[in-house]
């Protein structure tokens, strides 16, 4: 059994990871903690686990061989170092911080450790996006020319967001900074390296951080894409389109239509192609890279994470600054 230790409830999705993990039946959760001393005593209850209020008392445990952290986006560099330097395999929820240079003093330490490391990117995996991935290396767009990914939900307008989520010293910005994490990933693993971007974000409803959230960005093989994300849509469909000179792709939610000149003549106008099987959950395949030895799996390492980042970190710049950032 690989020995778990849950590294605060802070995130919406920390109860997800704990069940994910005990449904692989290879994990033992045997500890938690968090800085809130009521909310991480009583998810250690729940969860059979010990609380240990103290991160390095916690680290040092020989009963803990990996770690999930869900603490506070601002808090992740110390957390997140501190579990590396005590030998702990990581999972972390994305974002992994909110500077690139935060996020290369992880990596030195990673590297430093040796330990398994992987970034909770799960759209990635996905049917969808793994066809259209293979599809452009294949040539089937042509030239490929531009990319949108659309993601949004109610959390601000329909109120089942925590209050706490608006914070900013916690959560380090606003729906960008969470939810346009799955158009930015995916974007920089379809398109490649980013050479500049400029963006608008706003908050209609008076949140402080952004509720509503467009970015644009100039990749270096010249494809434009478009992050778009959300807290104050109901029900939106998620977007995945791709245009090229000899063919496209519209995904809404599972439902994706293809067309390329490359079928021709056996094939005319929009197919809807066999997907490949999605790729389990990160966190299934983080357990399966401790147990296994094999290291973090393709698209899921500190690299993709610090490539999300550096997005989220210029479009933040070019808002705030009203201009294209280069970078």
């Amino acid at each position: 059994m690989l020995n778990v230790a849950m590294l605060s409830k802070w995130h919406v999705h920390a109860e997800g990871y704990a069940n994910d993990l005990i449904n692989t039946g290879k994990v033992k959760i045997t500890a938690v903690w968090d800085d809130d001393v009521e909310r991480g005593s009583e998810w250690a209850g729940r969860l059979g686990a010990d609380f240990e209020p103290d991160l390095e008392k916690l680290l040092a445990r020989s009963d803990v061989d990996a770690v999930v952290c869900d603490a506070p986006t601002t808090q992740h560099k110390d957390v997140i170092i501190a579990a590396a330097r005590a030998g702990k395999h990581i999972f972390t929820e994305k974002a992994l911080a909110p500077t690139v240079a935060e996020c290369e003093e992880i990596k030195a330490e990673i590297e430093k450790s040796g330990v398994t490391f992987v970034i909770s990117l799960p759209q990635r995996g996905t049917g969808a996006v793994q066809f259209a991935r293979k599809m452009i290396a294949d040539g089937a767009f042509g030239r490929v020319n531009y990319v949108r990914v659309r993601n949004g939900h109610s959390g601000v307008s329909a109120g089942w967001l925590p209050e706490y989520w608006f914070e900013e010293k916690d959560a380090a910005g606003g729906a960008m900074m969470d939810l346009g994490c799955h158009p930015m990933y995916t974007l920089a693993y379809l398109c490649g390296r980013p050479k500049r971007v400029t963006a608008i974000f706003n908050s209609p409803l008076g949140t402080p951080v952004d509720e509503n959230a467009v970015a644009t960005i100039e990749f270096e093989n010249g494809i434009i894409g478009v992050a778009e994300t959300s807290f104050i849509v109901y029900n939106t469909p998620s977007m995945l389109e791709i245009y090229g000179t000899e063919g496209s792709l519209v995904c809404q939610n599972d439902d994706i239509k293809f067309i390329s000149s490359k079928l021709a003549p056996y094939v005319r106008g929009y197919v809807k192609p066999n997907m490949p099987q999605s790729r389990p959950a990160p966190i299934v395949q983080f357990v399966d890279a401790c147990v296994n030895g094999t290291g973090a799996p393709e698209g899921l390492g500190i690299d993709d994470a610090i490539a999300l980042t550096e997005l989220l970190e210029f479009s933040y710049k070019a808002n705030n600054n009203n201009k294209i950032v280069e970078l």
